[in-house]
């Protein structure tokens, strides 16, 4: 006899309720995951919000005893003379143009793998490929020194011309796309007199934008807490970009406002959250519909 048979029928579950129950017990499962990865940008958005004795002696609890608004009015006001309006300028301008630098030389670089046949081509694509395996610390003193002869300390040349090159990891990302994208287009294309440079920006171009997009949101994303690259090449405080400025605000051999610290990372976090709720339909597009759509 099945033991099924000895358990009363209304205690038994529908297969539709065992799929609620499955359902229910993976949502909560998500939701603490979720809760466990947002826990420091929520302690992160109360310490923002707590006076100095609080900060570092309520540190379990995500409600401040006292609401200390005024962290955002210090935070604001920066140092030396400069405030944060300057630094959220300057971080805004320098990762925009070196998203923009570094996306579309990615996209004409992968384009001139992907559809230009020239002599050496797989040994070229080998050796890009290779920079991903190169430490960037190894690149530091001589590019410091190359920029140095040049004049380019303290500015930001040294920080977005190289971007003009491409980057490796975007040029392997946008190459799979547009080895997706049917030969034929730029066949027929060609037939109807249309240049490289013009199946470029008129064929390529608009059936990779997933990618593009997907590019550009991530290099944005490591551009505007880019930290090292800064602190090596800026030493104007006027050309400080916000991350280089919330370290320049901690200052171990005196009193260190972390209210203001917090309150400034916190606003530091609204751009990246914005461009990745707006965009974020991009990250998951397929280039296949995309492309083929009617």
């Amino acid at each position: 006899m099945q033991i099924t048979r000895l358990i009363p029928s209304r205690f038994l579950l529908t297969k539709k309720q065992k799929e609620r129950v499955r359902g229910g017990f993976y949502h909560v499962l998500v939701g603490l995951a979720c809760l466990l990865m947002i826990y420091p940008i929520l302690w992160l958005f109360a310490s923002s919000l707590k006076g100095p004795s609080e900060i570092w002696t309520n540190v379990t609890s995500l409600i401040p005893k006292e609401w200390a608004f005024s962290n955002y009015i210090d935070g604001w006001k920066g140092f030396g003379g400069v405030n944060f309006g300057v630094f959220f300028k300057n971080s805004l301008i320098y990762a925009t143009l070196a998203t923009l630098f570094s996306v579309f030389s990615s996209a004409v670089v992968a384009y001139g793998f992907v559809r230009i046949p020239f002599k050496g081509r797989s040994f070229w694509f080998t050796c890009m490929i290779l920079t991903l395996m190169l430490p960037s610390q190894v690149q530091l003193i001589p590019q410091y020194i190359m920029f140095n002869k040049l004049d380019w300390i303290n500015t930001y040349l040294p920080l977005l011309v190289p971007r003009l090159a491409g980057q490796a990891f975007f040029i392997f990302m946008i190459m799979q796309f547009i080895r997706g994208i049917p030969r034929e287009l730029d066949e027929a294309a060609e037939i109807d007199g249309c240049s490289r440079i013009g199946i470029f920006f008129r064929i390529i171009l608009p059936l990779i934008k997933p990618a593009l997009i997907t590019a550009a949101i991530f290099s944005f994303y490591w551009t505007w807490e880019e930290f090292q690259g800064p602190l090596i090449y800026l030493s104007d405080p006027k050309l400080y970009t916000v991350s280089l400025a919330l370290r320049a605000m901690s200052d171990p051999n005196s009193v260190t406002n972390w209210g203001g610290i917090f309150a400034m990372a916190t606003l530091s976090l609204i751009p990246v959250f914005a461009i990745f709720i707006f965009f974020q339909r991009y990250l998951v597009q397929g280039i296949s519909t995309t492309g083929l759509k009617g």
